[in-house]
């Protein structure tokens, strides 16, 4: 992530034959999830996962067009 860093909590949970991702900003408490098969790479979805909550933060860092 750009700036200064941040602690990222990561959570991988199994549910059949998908694992669900999340990724939580410590400072905002800012929380996304990201889907994928349980026989795919962790790597990926961790990526995956990391680059979303990038995309919210700086995408909730925006101040509001007038």
């Amino acid at each position: 992530m750009a700036g200064p860093q941040r602690e990222v909590f990561l959570e991988f949970r199994q549910v059949g034959n998908v694992v669900k991702a999340t990724a939580i900003d410590s400072e905002t408490m800012t929380e996304v999830s990201v889907v994928g098969p349980a026989h795919g790479a962790r790597e990926m979805l961790r990526r995956t996962a990391l680059a979303k909550l990038e995309y919210v933060l700086k995408r909730n860092a925006k101040p509001p067009a007038k």
